[in-house]
C-alpha cells in the first residue's frame, strides 16, 4: 500500500504555520485534520495541503517525514509560497 508524507500550511492572524506528516490516504487525512482529529497542533485551525510525496512502503515514508519535520530551509520556503 503507498504511503504518503505532506506538509500542510494554514495562515492565521499570527502568521503562517505547517505541519508535517504521514497517511497512506491524503484526502482522509486533510479532512481529519480540518475537523480537528489531527495532531495537537493542527486542531482548530483549516489547513491546505502545500506538498506531497509518494512511498512504496512506510519504512520510506516515515525516514522522509523524519527529515522533512527538521529541514528548515525548505519549510521556510514552502511557507513563504502561501504567503504570495
Amino acid at each position: 500500500m503507498p504511503c504518503y508524507v505532506y506538509l500542510l500550511g494554514c495562515k492565521n492572524k499570527n502568521g503562517n504555520r505547517t505541519y508535517v506528516g504521514w497517511t497512506t490516504d491524503l484526502d482522509r487525512r486533510l479532512q481529519e485534520h480540518n475537523k480537528g482529529h489531527g495532531a495537537r497542533s493542527t486542531r482548530g485551525r483549516s489547513w491546505a495541503l502545500l506538498y506531497a510525496e509518494r512511498y512504496v512502503d512506510r519504512s520510506d515514508a516515515l525516514k522522509r517525514e523524519w527529515h522533512l519535520k527538521h529541514d528548515r530551509k525548505f519549510r521556510k520556503k514552502i511557507k513563504q509560497n502561501l504567503s504570495s
